[in-house]
């Protein structure tokens, strides 16, 4: 298993102890996470509370995104850096910024990855974009979907303070994208991009899939 870094650790356990007593959460089938070698975690994306989420309900180091504007600053750039941040450009979608992520998973690292792009206005479900597709084709990872639920009602887009609402993270079975990628590696530019946005409406497709289990009542309506 990947060993983390003291920094990271120390993030790790306040990220476990802030998630247990204000949000009450749930951490459903982390055991589904390759606990060693590359792994793109692919999550909706509702809150700013989602990549901390998604990462300290692991027993293993996550790479993470990061506004490459935010590692301007000295200290905190420092403990971006130490966190396993990775720099990317507004949209993500730059030949660095891609760069960066699948060097990460050339590395054997886990990344965190959310295909629609930006936090949901309402708390349902975007249409995915086909850069995580391209992620997905390029690094040969295997991929786990990821759902967060409560995120939203806890700490969506117009708050300015959390609330104490009980969030939870569910991790899906590992997926297969062999015959995807078989076929990219011989098909036209045309073909190829559809088989980026067809990778990522497939996983939003299986993140749907990922409802709560029947003793999350508290978590309230889940949209889709």
């Amino acid at each position: 298993m990947s060993e983390m870094t003291t920094s990271y650790r120390i993030g790790w356990t306040l990220f476990r102890l802030l998630f247990s007593s204000y949000f009450h959460w749930r951490v459903l089938h982390p055991e589904r996470v390759p606990l060693e070698g590359p792994v793109i975690l692919a999550s909706n994306h509702a809150s700013y509370l989602d990549p901390p989420l998604v990462g300290s309900g692991l027993p293993r180091p996550i790479n993470y995104l990061a506004r490459d504007s935010l590692f301007r600053f000295p200290v905190f750039g420092s403990i971006l850096r130490s966190w396993n941040a990775v720099p990317v450009d507004r949209d993500g979608t730059s030949p660095r910024c891609l760069k960066n992520i699948i060097d990460r998973l050339k590395a054997g690292g886990g990344v965190v990855l959310f295909p629609e792009g930006t936090r949901t206005h309402d708390g349902g479900l975007v249409s995915a974009k086909s850069g995580v597709g391209l992620v997905v084709i390029k690094s040969q990872s295997p991929v786990v979907p990821v759902r967060v639920f409560g995120t939203f009602e806890a700490y969506g887009r117009r708050m300015k303070i959390p609330l104490p609402r009980p969030v939870a993270v569910k991790y899906g079975h590992p997926l297969d994208f062999a015959k995807e990628r078989a076929e990219a590696a011989a098909c036209t530019k045309e073909r190829l991009k559809a088989i980026y946005q067809e990778v990522a409406e497939r996983l939003m497709a299986e993140i749907a899939r990922l409802e709560p289990c029947r003793d999350m009542e508290s978590f309230g309506h889940v949209r889709g």
